[in-house]
C-alpha cells in the first residue's frame, strides 16, 4: 500500500498466530508504504521484540504509538534512522536495556514516551542536543545516575517526568534555565541536597512541581512564591526543615499543596488558607505549632485537609471547611480541642470580659431604640424606592427578550455589595482562574450569581471582559448560561447570572460538608447530553466560534429541573476557522485569543496544549471525554494523576482489557436507578466509556467532533427515555 498515510489500529484484540511473537513480518510489510506518516498500534497486546527493520519504514513517518503492549527486549538503535519522527511512544511495555544515545539523533523529536518499562542505566546527556524536545517521559523505570545538566539546552522543554526511578545526586540548578517548563516531576528517586533557588523560581510552571519521596533537606525556598501559575506542589516525604514560608500565599493558582512527612516547624501561615483556589492541603507528620489559622476554616474551596501529627493547639469548631472533617484530620495534636467529631471538647470559663459584654448590651439597647429607630424608617423608605426602580428595569428587559439588541439593566457595584453581603466568604460559591463567584439576592428577591473578574491583569483582563460580554450577548442556547447584566468600572468588573438552584455538577459528583446528592444514570446521561448540545452549539452554530478551554464539572450548572447549563465559556479562546472545511458563521468578527493562558484545568487539558499548541475545538472534545470517564468511574482526574502518576483516560485504558466488567459493575452500584434493567444500563455505561476513550485519543485528528458526540449521546438519551417509558407502562398495566 504505497499510498497509505495513516494507520490507526489501537486498542483492538489482536492475537498472535500460534503464539508467534515475531514482529518482523508486520514491520517489513510497511516498508513499501513510503507515504506513511502516522502509525498507531497501542493497546493490542503485541509481544516480541522491536525488529531492526523498523528503521526502514517510511522516512515521512512522524508519529509512532506502540504503547500499552507486551513488547520486550532492547530499543533497536536502527529506529533513529526515522529522522522525521516528532512523537515516539513506547511506554507501558516490557522494554529493557539502556536508552540508546542514538535516539538523540532524531533532531525533530518533540515528544518521547518511554515510561513504565524496565529500562536501566543512565539518562543520555545527548538529549540536550534534541533542540525541539518538548516532552520527555522516562518515569517508572530503573534508571540510575545523575540528572543531566544538558537539559538546560532545551528551550522548548515543557514537561520533564523522571519520577519512580533510582536517580541520585542533586537537582541541577541549570534546570532553572528551562524557562518554558510546565511540569517537573522528580519524585520517588534518591535525590539529595537542597532545592535550588533557580528551580524553585521557575515561574513558567503551570501544572505541577513534584519533588516528593526523595532525600532533600534544608528550608523551603522563598523563590517558590514566583510560581503564580502552578496548580500543584508536592514536597512531601523529604527532610525539609525550618518554617513554612508565608510567601507561598503568592502562588495564587495553587489547588493542591502537600508538605507532609518533613521536619517543618513553627506556625502555619494564614496566607496559605487565603489561596483562592486551594482544594487540598496536607501538612501532616511535621513539627508545626500554634493555632490553625481561621483562614483555612473560612475557605470555600478547601475539600481535603490533613493537619495530623503536629503540635497544633487551640479550639477547632466543626464549621466552614471543617464541617465535614473528623478527628482523623487532626490526629496526634494533643493540644487541640473543639467540636469536630471525635475531638475532646474545650472547657470555657466565663470571666470578667463576659460580664462586661452583658452590661454593655443592656446599656446600648435603650439608646438604639431612642435614636436609631427613626433613622431606620428613613433608610427603609429609601431602599424600597431604589428596589422599585431596579425591579422595573429588570422586568422591562425580560419582557423585551425578542429585541435584537437587548440592553442590560444597570446595576451598581454598591448594589452587588449589598446583595452578596459585602462579597463575604459565606456568599462565595466558586472560584476560577479568572475570578470568584458569589451568590446574592437583589432587593426584588431575585437570586443571582455574581462573577467578579480578577482585574490584576490590567488591560488584558479588560479586553477579556469585553470579549466575554460580546460572546454572552450573541450566544443563546438552552444549555448555555444566560447573562442578566454587567457591572464595569476601571477597578471592578462583574457579570451577573441567574443563580442555579441545584448548584454545579461537581457538587453532585463530590458532595462536601456531609451532603449527599446522588444522581442516577438516567440523570447523568441527560446531563451529558445537555453539555454536549451546549458545547456543540459553541463549536458549530454560534455566531462567533467559541472554544471553551475549561470544560469540567464545576463549570456545568444545574437548574431547578436538573437541566445542565455550560458556564464560564466567555473568557475562553476564540478561534476563526483554522480546521479544514470549517468556516465561522460570521467571519467579519475577529477576536483575539487569550494567548499565554493555559487552556484548561489540570486533568482535563488536552495533551497537545501541553506542547504549546493553539487551542482548538478538539481540545474541548478531549475535556468532554475526560468528563465522561470521570462520571462513569467516580474518580477525579487529579486523584488519578497525583496518586497513580497517570491520567484518567490512561488509567481507564489500562483497565479496559482485564477489568472492564468490574468498572461497569462499580458504576452501576454507585449510580442507583429506579426500575433498573441491568442489561440496558450495562450497555449504556459501556458506550459512555467507549465514547470517553474516543474523545480522549492522543491524536486530535482522530477525535470526533462535538456535533458527532452530541448526536451519539442524544441517541443514548432517547434509548434511556423510551426504556423508562416502557417500564412505566408495564407498571401501570400491572396495577
Amino acid at each position: 500500500m504505497p499510498k497509505l498515510q495513516f494507520l490507526y489500529l489501537s486498542y483492538n484484540n489482536f492475537d498472535s498466530h500460534s503464539g508467534n511473537t515475531d514482529l518482523t513480518p508486520f514491520f517489513a510489510s510497511l516498508v513499501n508504504s513510503t507515504n506513511l506518516q502516522e502509525l498507531e498500534l497501542a493497546g493490542n497486546n503485541l509481544g516480541g521484540e522491536l525488529p531492526p527493520i523498523i528503521g526502514n519504514i517510511s522516512k515521512n513517518l512522524a508519529q509512532i504509538h506502540l504503547d500499552d503492549n507486551l513488547i520486550y527486549g532492547p530499543i533497536p538503535t536502527q529506529i533513529s534512522s526515522l529522522v522525521n519522527i516528532t512523537l515516539l511512544n513506547l511506554s507501558s511495555n516490557h522494554l529493557n536495556g539502556t536508552i540508546p544515545p542514538e535516539l538523540c539523533r532524531m533532531g525533530k523529536l518533540e515528544r518521547l514516551y518511554l515510561s513504565n518499562n524496565s529500562l536501566s542505566g543512565v539518562i543520555p546527556s545527548a538529549f540536550g542536543n534534541v533542540s525541539h524536545l518538548g516532552l520527555l517521559d522516562l518515569s517508572k523505570n530503573n534508571l540510575s545516575g545523575l540528572i543531566p545538566n544538558t537539559f538546560a539546552n532545551l528551550p522548548q522543554l515543557r514537561r520533564l517526568l523522571l519520577h519512580d526511578n533510582h536517580l541520585s545526586g542533586t537537582i541541577p540548578p541549570s534546570l532553572g534555565d528551562c524557562v518554558n517548563l510546565e511540569i517537573l516531576d522528580l519524585s520517588h528517586n534518591r535525590i539529595t541536597g537542597t532545592i535550588p533557588s533557580a528551580v524553585a523560581g521557575l515561574s513558567s510552571l503551570k501544572l505541577y512541581l513534584n519533588l516528593s519521596s526523595n532525600y532533600l533537606h534544608g528550608p523551603i525556598p522563598l523563590e517558590l512564591s514566583k510560581m503564580d501559575m502552578v496548580l500543584a506542589i508536592d514536597l512531601s516525604s523529604n527532610n525539609l526543615s525550618s518554617n513554612v514560608p508565608s510567601q507561598l500565599g503568592s502562588c495564587i493558582a495553587l489547588e493542591y499543596l502537600n508538605l507532609s512527612r518533613n521536619s517543618l516547624e513553627g506556625p502555619l501561615p494564614s496566607s496559605i488558607g487565603r489561596l483562592p483556589y486551594l482544594k487540598e492541603i496536607d501538612v501532616s507528620f511535621n513539627v508545626l505549632s500554634g493555632e490553625i489559622p481561621q483562614t483555612f476554616q473560612a475557605s470555600s474551596t478547601l475539600q481535603n485537609l490533613n493537619f495530623s501529627y503536629n503540635h497544633f493547639s487551640g479550639n477547632v469548631t466543626d464549621t466552614g471547611a471543617f464541617s465535614s472533617l473528623t478527628m482523623s484530620s487532626f490526629m496526634g495534636n494533643f493540644k487541640l480541642c473543639g467540636s469536630v467529631q471525635g475531638m475532646k471538647s474545650c472547657h470555657k470559663k466565663r470571666g470578667r470580659h463576659f460580664i462586661i459584654t452583658i452590661l454593655l448590651s443592656l446599656l446600648i439597647t435603650p439608646i438604639f431604640c431612642i435614636v436609631g429607630y427613626p433613622l431606620l424608617l428613613r433608610s427603609r423608605f429609601r431602599n424600597q424606592f431604589a428596589s422599585f426602580n431596579k425591579s422595573k428595569v429588570i422586568e422591562d428587559v425580560e419582557q423585551g427578550g425578542g429585541r435584537k439588541e437587548q440592553k442590560y439593566p444597570r446595576i451598581s457595584r454598591m448594589q452587588l455589595i449589598e446583595a452578596t453581603g459585602g462579597f463575604s466568604s459565606s456568599s462565595l460559591i466558586g472560584a476560577g482562574r479568572y475570578g470568584r463567584v458569589y451568590k446574592g439576592v437583589l432587593k426584588n428577591n431575585m437570586s443571582i450569581a455574581v462573577k467578579v473578574i480578577d482585574t490584576k491583569g490590567g488591560g488584558e483582563i479588560s479586553g477579556s471582559f469585553k470579549r466575554e460580554c460580546q460572546i454572552l450577548k450573541r450566544t443563546r442556547h438552552r444549555n448555555l448560561i444566560r447573562i442578566i447584566t454587567t457591572c464595569s468600572r476601571p477597578d471592578f468588573k462583574a457579570l451577573v447570572f441567574p443563580l442555579m438552584s441545584n448548584g454545579s455538577l461537581e457538587n453532585h459528583l463530590y458532595p462536601s460538608h456531609g451532603l449527599r446528592h446522588q444522581l442516577d444514570l438516567a440523570q447523568l446521561v441527560n446531563i451529558c447530553s445537555d453539555v454536549a448540545e451546549g458545547v456543540s452549539y459553541l463549536h458549530h452554530y454560534s455566531p462567533v466560534k467559541v472554544v471553551h478551554c475549561d470544560l469540567k464539572p464545576s463549570n456545568i450548572l444545574l437548574d431547578y429541573n436538573m437541566t445542565a447549563l455550560v458556564t464560564d465559556f466567555g473568557i475562553s479562546t476564540l478561534v476563526k476557522a483554522v480546521e479544514e472545511n470549517t468556516n465561522p458563521i460570521d467571519e467579519s468578527v475577529n477576536y483575539n485569543s487569550t494567548d499565554g493562558l493555559l487552556c484548561g484545568s489540570i486533568g482535563y487539558i488536552a495533551p497537545e496544549y501541553g506542547m504549546g499548541r493553539r487551542a482548538s475545538t478538539k481540545g474541548d472534545v478531549f475535556s468532554f471525554g475526560v468528563l465522561l470517564l470521570e462520571i462513569v468511574t467516580g474518580k477525579r482526574p487529579t486523584d488519578v494523576l497525583f496518586q497513580q502518576g497517570s491520567s484518567l483516560h490512561e488509567w481507564v485504558k489500562s483497565q479496559y482489557s482485564h477489568k472492564l466488567e468490574a468498572m461497569i459493575d462499580e458504576a452501576l452500584q454507585r449510580c442507583t436507578t429506579v426500575q433498573r434493567d441491568s442489561n440496558l444500563w450495562h450497555d449504556i455505561v459501556l458506550e459512555l466509556i467507549e465514547l470517553g476513550l474516543m474523545c480522549t485519543q492522543y491524536n486530535p485528528s482522530t477525535r470526533p467532533t462535538m456535533l458527532d458526540v452530541a448526536l451519539e449521546i442524544g441517541r443514548l438519551k432517547q434509548y434511556v427515555s423510551s426504556s423508562s417509558n416502557s417500564v412505566t407502562e408495564d407498571v401501570t398495566t400491572k396495577s
